[in-house]
């Protein structure tokens, strides 16, 4: 009985230890840390609201305030919770997302370290690998060797060169929503002009172009994998504020839909891919004009420079079929979100200064009359340039870019620990006045007339596809159909903005009109 007694007291004593142990890990994560972390960077002159266990969070967003009346200022609306802490308390500021301290970085140089640096600052990582997935988890959330590794494979596949191949499918694809609006100006009843909502074409307009570059296939093929992503791309950003622990691993409905979705993404675009690695097998020669057909050619190539055959793949060279999959996935989101975004708000801003929109439309008949495009007359296009620029420095599609502190670092006056996350304020760095100047707000495509580096003085100022190493490799495959579409479309309409038309940026992934782009076309 004694030995019993002891042995009870013993596993007593072992779970009251446990116990303790596990309150204070919690304590530690919970409280403990994060008030460390929050007392450091106030003695560095940071500021931000008090740490509190129960965070609120309402504020991150206010997408549901009501419609603006111009285009001057649309931060009030979509700013994330990094631009209201700077409102609140200057550049030197920080937030808490849940339980998590997150530092605005606003001075240029510390951006600069902060992009081109990616062994102190890695990307922010989903709470779930098997999350991260589901968006597709492609290269831009890979690290050091892996990412690496992808980068080099797909890098031919968005070779300037290689783009210029992709040129012909671009301008058809736009000539056909081109012509689609042709003839509903046509048949209506207004003479010479339509009001129609352009948003939706324009997405479709960017599916049929990623889904034609990239796969060879129509956008028929590849509107469930679109639309498939737009449904997962939602159920995601209902989980985004929740901070409880182990949430995404809950077999909630929300949770089991994602992950058939998931599933259903997957075997399609593994049948796309099966089937053109059969041809290849079969000795067909692999299609040299589509992105998906580059990256088959990339990825067999670096395996035969590392000595091992197609058939015989080591991990480690090479993409597996499944890292294949999730670029193609990359390739399907990131591709038509981004462009969609740059050319709606083209449109918009376009018709809101009639005068920009006559000077560009000049440019384009003085290169190309209305004959076909061609890439040497569309790198000639100095205006047309100007203004895409401009319209992705005042509506850049993502509002932030965060990184994790990987390691200790030193910047300057900062001295940020290990664990802590950063913030660029991308939309608030784009409309700073001490930046840019009084006019900051306000639409003047004349500030690029020198190019990027005159218009920023040199300074990191401007980076709405990111910078440094990890730059957004489909940066020109955007801009070049942003400027395919535009100059199509300046051939054949002047454009206003409609009665109907409400100026309702949201930021739901990118930003996006929220009642569309009701826009009066009359053809010339």
């Amino acid at each position: 009985m004694e030995e019993e007694f002891n042995f009870l007291g013993f596993g007593s004593v072992a779970a009251v230890l446990v116990l303790l142990f596990c309150g204070w890990k919690l304590l530690n994560s919970f409280f403990l840390t994060p008030k460390k972390l929050e007392s450091l960077l106030r003695k560095q002159g940071y500021h931000g609201d008090p740490y509190t266990l129960f965070p609120n969070n309402s504020s991150s967003s206010s997408n549901n305030k009501s419609s603006l009346s111009d285009d001057k200022d649309i931060a009030p609306r979509v700013s994330c919770q990094g631009d209201h802490a700077i409102n609140k308390f200057g550049y030197n500021s920080f937030y808490w997302e849940g339980h998590t301290l997150k530092v605005n970085i606003t001075n240029p140089d510390h951006i600069k370290r902060v992009l081109t640096n990616n062994t102190f600052f890695k990307k922010e990582k989903l709470k779930l690998k098997r999350v991260a997935n589901l968006l597709g988890s492609g290269l831009p959330n890979y690290e050091d060797h892996e990412w690496l590794r992808h980068r080099k494979i797909i890098n031919p596949a968005f070779h300037i060169d290689k783009l210029k191949v992709l040129t012909s499918t671009m301008v058809q694809c736009c000539d056909d929503v081109i012509s689609k609006w042709e003839e509903m100006v046509v048949s209506s009843s207004s003479e010479g002009k339509c009001d129609i909502d352009v948003w939706p074409s324009i997405q479709n307009l960017a599916c049929d172009v990623i889904s034609r570059t990239a796969f060879g296939s129509s956008y028929q093929e590849g509107k469930r994998i679109f639309e498939l992503l737009m449904k997962q791309a939602r159920l995601i950003m209902k989980l985004k504020y929740i901070h409880i622990p182990g949430w995404w691993l809950l077999p909630t409905s929300v949770n089991r839909s994602m992950i058939k979705i998931d599933r259903e993404i997957q075997k399609s675009l593994e049948a796309i891919i099966s089937k053109r690695e059969e041809a290849m097998k079969d000795g067909e020669e692999v299609n040299k004009s589509d992105l998906l057909g580059i990256l088959l050619e990339s990825n067999t190539n670096e395996i035969k420079e590392q000595g091992y055959g197609n058939s015989s793949r080591k991990k480690g060279i090479g993409m597996s079929n499944r890292e294949i999959v999730e670029e193609c996935n990359t390739f399907y989101l990131a591709g038509q979100e981004t462009t969609a975004d740059l050319m709606v708000w083209t449109m918009v801003l376009l018709s809101r200064y009639p005068e920009w929109q006559t000077r560009a439309r000049e440019e384009v008949f003085q290169v190309f009359g209305n004959r076909k495009l061609d890439n040497n007359g569309l790198n000639r296009l100095k205006t047309v340039t100007m203004i895409l620029n401009e319209v992705l420095r005042l509506y850049p599609p993502g509002l932030f870019f965060t990184r994790t502190v990987d390691k200790d670092i030193k910047m300057e006056n900062l001295s940020l620990p290990a664990g802590v996350k950063v913030t660029l304020p991308i939309l608030y760095i784009h409309h700073d006045r001490e930046l840019w100047g009084d006019d900051a707000k306000e639409f003047k495509p004349e500030r690029f007339s020198e190019g990027i580096a005159t218009a920023t003085k040199g300074r990191l100022s401007y980076f709405p596809f990111g910078w440094g190493p990890r730059i957004c490799i489909g940066q020109n495959f955007s801009l070049m159909e942003a400027k395919i579409f535009l100059t199509l479309l300046l051939q054949r309409f002047t454009f206003e903005l409609s009665p109907a038309y409400t100026h309702a940026p949201v930021n739901f992934l990118t930003l996006k009109p929220m009642h569309g782009a009701q826009i009066v076309l009359r053809k010339l």
